[in-house]
């Protein structure tokens, strides 16, 4: 994994609060588990992280990382059928909850039955898929996007069969939003 290609501090436009964003590259699926390992130890109860891209961009694959890095319980797998997994803590640490929002297309009413808002102070909640969806549940929120290629000559570092086949570059921006991450300095993720 290289390291960060730019670090920009700017203003949101949803949001007064600066955001603190950086920018890495990712060479393979190990490297996007270590990412999701790194970005654990950023994390505590109460925060929501935003996870958006293509298919097969790596999105639970980082998630998996993330789920490492926290000590929780289970395999992080894609919740693309149940929707959402909670993973507790093997140790003293936050719950990881992780959700995947693709075929969620009313917003946060149409998951109000997941009560992310009861789960959140305690937890550290996951959307895949959650632009646009899920930013009411916090002001504070860190938004990850994974770029890659896309086609058929494209495979993904999510294949179905749970296989971490792929060892193509992907450009992951991690953004801090709001108050919680004013100030915190995102590089060391590189």
């Amino acid at each position: 994994m290289s390291a960060p290609h730019d670090t920009a501090r700017h203003d949101t436009a949803a949001d007064a609060t600066p955001a603190t964003t950086t920018r890495i590259t990712v060479k393979s699926a190990e490297d996007m588990r270590g990412l999701g390992r790194r970005l654990a130890g950023f994390l505590r109860p109460g925060d929501l992280v935003l996870l958006t891209g293509e298919l097969g961009a790596g999105k639970t694959t980082l998630t998996r990382g993330l789920g490492e890095g926290l000590g929780v319980r289970g395999a992080v797998t894609s919740p693309t059928f149940v929707i959402a997994r909670v993973h507790p803590p093997l140790g003293g640490g936050p719950a990881l909850v992780h959700v995947d929002a693709y075929r969620l297309h009313g917003g946060l009413d149409e998951m109000e039955d997941l009560d992310l808002d009861v789960s959140l102070p305690e937890s550290v909640i996951v959307v895949e898929w959650g632009d646009g969806k899920v930013e009411e549940l916090s002001d504070d929120r860190l938004h990850v996007v994974i770029e890659r290629a896309v086609g058929a000559d494209a495979p993904g570092l999510d294949a179905l069969d749970g296989a971490e086949e792929v060892d193509d570059e992907r450009g992951v921006t991690v953004t801090g939003v709001g108050a919680r991450w004013a100030g915190v300095d995102l590089t060391p993720l590189g």
